[in-house]
């Protein structure tokens, strides 16, 4: 197989480094990019995302990188826009997509039904790695394979975001407000973590589990001293940390459970013990399995710069995409996820 023909959907911030990831890909031929915004048209894909000058001119005109006959398209807007993704599809190319049209109610129902029938109509495929960050629902289903019986499947994120300076999410999150929980921060809460019932319902499918329910769970911890973050700052007593997440229910036990603990300090009032490894696999069965990955960023990186553990699933996955059949795939249809080292050497 040749070099394949890519195209880059926006450059925000997952985006700009699943550009980097393709530009810098030997096996992959960056043949356009999608700008979100108008403004981006017209300026070289290279600086867009803090490489020199390639030659590819970023465009909002959706027909015109249809023409350019790509075999995949990389997406990685904020908000998915269905009618774009069944274009793409219909015109016979492959989606590998960050984002889990969580804006349109996920992928089932009425969107399932329209994305599967652009998928055969193009013989196309379409692939969501999500979050979580992108590659995770793979290793911990991949981990049971060692067991001839499982009783559940747990992974936990402890996640430091004290480096994510997003006023906006810790304030929609409850952070700085008042201590503990109310109806309404726990509906917010639920808002905002829908994102990962996502990753419950593919390693259930993966695992041929038919759950009878994914029930969402969340609770805070408070600030032991006032914290000022430089752009935050949360009182004593005020929320700083939450635990939440999902369980995949079969007859009244879970059996697939997905748990997020975000915190902005860990002093905290409630003395929660904070897993200095960032992701915790746990499978009870026969044998039972333990494991716990910590990710270490190089010296460089910023902030921001943790989403390549968001872009990198997605690009490295481009070509099992391509070799695989048409339609929405799941874990099980995608084989082993990994990255190209070899060929990176050459």
């Amino acid at each position: 197989m040749g070099r394949l023909r890519v195209i880059q959907w926006t450059t925000g911030k997952v985006g700009k480094l699943a550009l980097r990831g393709i530009l810098d890909d030997p096996r992959l031929e960056l043949v356009g990019v999608y700008a979100h915004s108008p403004d981006k048209a017209g300026t070289d894909a290279g600086p867009l995302c803090g490489r020199p000058a390639c030659g590819i001119a970023a465009t909002h005109d959706i027909a015109a990188l249809i023409a350019l006959k790509p075999d995949s398209a990389l997406y990685t807007p904020f908000e998915a826009n269905v009618d774009d993704v069944v274009r793409l599809l219909e015109a016979g190319i492959d989606v590998v997509s960050t984002n889990m049209f969580l804006n349109v109610g996920g992928v089932q129902g009425e969107v399932e039904r329209r994305l599967e029938d652009a998928c055969q109509r193009g013989q196309s495929s379409l692939y969501i790695t999500g979050i979580n960050p992108g590659w995770i629902n793979s290793v911990v289903t991949s981990l049971t394979a060692g067991c001839r019986r499982i009783e559940s499947v747990s992974m936990v994120e402890s996640a430091d975001c004290s480096v994510y300076e997003s006023v906006e999410t810790w304030s929609f999150l409850g952070m700085g407000e008042a201590g503990g929980t109310t109806p309404e921060l726990l509906e917010r809460a639920r808002n905002w973590l829908i994102l990962f019932r996502d990753a419950v319902q593919r390693i259930g499918d993966a695992l041929e589990y038919r759950f009878d329910d994914i029930t969402f769970f969340c609770d805070y911890a408070t600030a032991a001293e006032t914290v000022d973050l430089g752009w935050f700052k949360m009182e004593k007593g005020t929320n700083a940390a939450l635990r939440g997440g999902w369980n995949g229910m079969v007859k009244g036990r879970a059996v697939v459970n997905l748990t997020v603990v975000w915190y902005l300090t860990t002093n905290l009032t409630e003395g929660w013990e904070i897993d200095p490894d960032q992701y915790h696999f746990t499978i009870l069965g026969d044998p039972g399995i333990d494991v716990r990955m910590r990710i270490n960023p190089p010296a460089h990186w910023g902030n921001h710069d943790w989403d390549t553990t968001t872009a990198m699933p997605a690009v490295n996955a481009l070509g099992q995409i391509h070799e695989a059949r048409p339609g929405i795939l799941g874990l099980r249809d995608v084989g082993l996820p990994h990255a190209p080292a070899g060929v990176w050497l050459v």
